[in-house]
């Protein structure tokens, strides 16, 4: 059963909408179209995500169905495919045609073998076209305005935003709408990156935008998957600084958590899908 975190964002609407977020739920299919190796990957992938349950797919459902009858619109912050394949690509597809939704891409999106290879633009686009036939919405940039509110989403699954993106991010605000920012990685606070490093002790924070000595104690791969780089410093202050990006919503690190970005300015990371978790987002 999905355990739903209810979160209320206050934007002054004259008319709630109701959201159903979620985020990271990483199906890991593969059939006959595939090569033994993908097959293998599958298998290796599902275990390790669900066992010998089926819950990604069952939490899914369960989610939709609470959607279509529930809330206006879903929202996907990415990873719905744990790594690209035919089988993988067409039930996400089948399952975003079940409900009206909106959505941007994550990093597993994209990948191929997970972690076989440096993931970058170039590798990016060895996939891009499979992939982007699961959605209508472009997985590098995308808007949709749905009652008076804003919604942008954008790829940062590889920790970096690109020139092209903060020009589409200020031709969004130019229409003068309220933002809610989509987006798959958060981005670097204090305060996330001590529940990272400090409570949750990992080895790495998992944020976009991270200070270069604050990554002082990361691998050396992982120091250079995360360093900020392209545009993504000016595009993180342009979003901290602008107010009509009212919220950031996003995902990857696979539990809830919210905080500032700064003050009055709230950031949200969801929790995975494939943990039967999601996050209920009344706009007010």
């Amino acid at each position: 059963m999905v355990k739903y975190v209810n979160t209320t964002i206050k934007i002054g609407l004259p008319k709630p909408l109701r959201f159903l977020h979620t985020t990271d739920n990483h199906l890991t299919l593969a059939d006959e179209r595939d090569n033994e190796r993908k097959r293998n990957l599958a298998a290796a992938r599902h275990k390790a995500f669900e066992g010998d349950t089926n819950r990604v797919q069952t939490s899914l459902d369960e989610m939709i169905d609470y959607c279509n009858k529930n809330c206006d619109l879903m929202l996907h912050t990415g990873d719905l495919i744990d790594f690209v394949s035919y089988k993988n690509v067409e039930v996400a597809k089948s399952y975003l045609d079940k409900t009206d939704y909106f959505m941007c891409a994550g990093n597993h999106e994209f990948s191929q073998y997970v972690g076989e290879a440096w993931e970058d633009e170039a590798y990016k686009y060895q996939s891009f076209s499979l992939v982007q036939t699961m959605t209508k919405y472009d997985l590098e940039f995308s808007s949709r305005l749905v009652g008076g509110v804003n919604l942008v989403g954008v790829d940062n699954g590889y920790y970096y935003f690109l020139w092209s993106q903060l020009a589409a991010l200020k031709a969004e605000v130019a229409k003068g709408y309220p933002i809610l920012l989509l987006m798959h990685n958060p981005i670097y606070t204090d305060d996330l990156y001590e529940e990272m490093m400090v409570r949750r002790k990992s080895a790495c924070a998992y944020v976009c935008g991270c200070p270069a000595e604050k990554m002082a104690c990361y691998d050396a791969h992982r120091r250079k998957q995360q360093q900020p780089y392209f545009a993504t410093n000016e595009f993180i202050d342009y979003v901290k600084n602008e107010p009509l990006i009212k919220a950031l919503i996003t995902g990857h690190l696979h539990f809830n958590y919210e905080g500032e970005l700064v003050p009055g300015k709230m950031q949200y990371v969801t929790t995975g899908g494939f943990h039967e978790g999601a996050r209920l987002i009344e706009v007010v």
